[in-house]
């Protein structure tokens, strides 16, 4: 995702503060969002969601009052809710947003939503060689009924629209979600972004180094543990099967409340699939963006960055 960082005068700028959970996204969006007098558009698709909240770490009552944010508990889980949906959505709000103010802020460490917005998804994401070839394997051994099951699971939107019949389709949906964190439908009906409203893009990367970066995900989720995540995700269990629930934080507490592990080995669980997700970031972070990459967000240089960046 090219992050455009030219410095052309008269224009409208868009922020944007990408990276890995608990690099510090929250507090650096909301610092530059109070220099700037600007408002926060969320790329987080968990935080999207009005039920989550423990869990997907959203910004505080305090901070969400004092700012105002946009794609915060924007709908319910039981919504049918895309990437594609998103970029739609983010670019008619800006359209507007732009009518009254200069710059906005867009944070997030869901790579998909970003590339949604600045690029568009007209093209589907390369899939590993192995992943085929076990669905392949599981299609001869298990038959058709089985890649139908699991595309019901993972892709319930594309699952009523498919071909059930054909499994080289399915293969291919079940494919992209295997190796993505979204469903094969959340790449589909979306266009290159040709309708953005006119502005500049300035880039920020947050990548702390790992052991700090780790040091702040097992703290987090001690804090979630004590702000009552087990109780959050109990109240969900009537929605566990939803797409939303199937992330880090909630479906291990799922497999907690039915037996499957000790309260104490779910915690270990959370944090070591949080630090997994964290890497997956930081790889789809280094591969795709392209703004600056800085260690911490309080670093000062961020600021003169954007203020270089702005021409202000």
């Amino acid at each position: 995702m090219n992050f455009d960082t030219n410095k052309t005068p008269n224009k409208k700028f868009v922020i944007v503060i990408a990276g890995p959970t608990a690099s510090g996204k929250t507090s650096l969006s909301l610092a530059l969002a109070k220099k700037y007098h600007a408002e926060i558009f969320s790329a987080d698709s968990r935080q999207i969601y009005r039920e989550m909240n423990i869990g997907t770490a959203k910004p505080s009552a305090r901070e969400l009052s004092d700012i105002p944010h946009h794609f915060i508990n924007h709908l319910s889980i039981q919504n049918h809710f895309t990437a594609g949906i998103y970029q739609r959505e983010l670019t008619e709000k800006l359209k507007h947003y732009f009518e009254t103010h200069n710059i906005a802020v867009l944070v997030g460490g869901t790579g998909l939503y970003i590339k949604s917005f600045l690029e568009g998804l007209d093209d589907l994401p390369a899939v590993k060689a192995e992943t085929l070839e076990y669905l392949n394997t599981q299609y001869e051994v298990m038959g058709l009924p089985y890649l139908q099951d699991l595309l019901k699971e993972y892709d319930p939107t594309y699952y009523k629209t498919v071909d059930l019949a054909n499994p080289r389709r399915l293969i291919r949906a079940l494919s992209v979600c295997l190796s993505q964190d979204f469903p094969y439908s959340s790449f589909l009906g979306s266009q290159p972004n040709t309708s953005a409203p006119d502005f500049e893009t300035i880039g920020i990367i947050l990548a702390p180094p790992r052991d700090i970066l780790y040091t702040n995900i097992n703290r987090r989720v001690d804090d979630m543990i004590a702000n009552g995540l087990e109780e959050e995700v109990r109240a969900l269990i009537p929605f566990k099967d939803k797409t939303a629930l199937k992330t880090v934080g909630y479906s291990e507490f799922f497999d907690y409340f039915e037996n499957i592990n000790t309260l104490e080995k779910t915690i270990e669980l959370i944090k070591q699939n949080s630090r997994r997700y964290a890497k997956r970031q930081n790889t789809w972070f280094k591969k795709f963006g392209t703004g600056k990459t800085f260690s911490e967000w309080n670093d000062p240089s961020i600021f003169e960055y954007t203020e270089n960046s702005l021409l202000l």
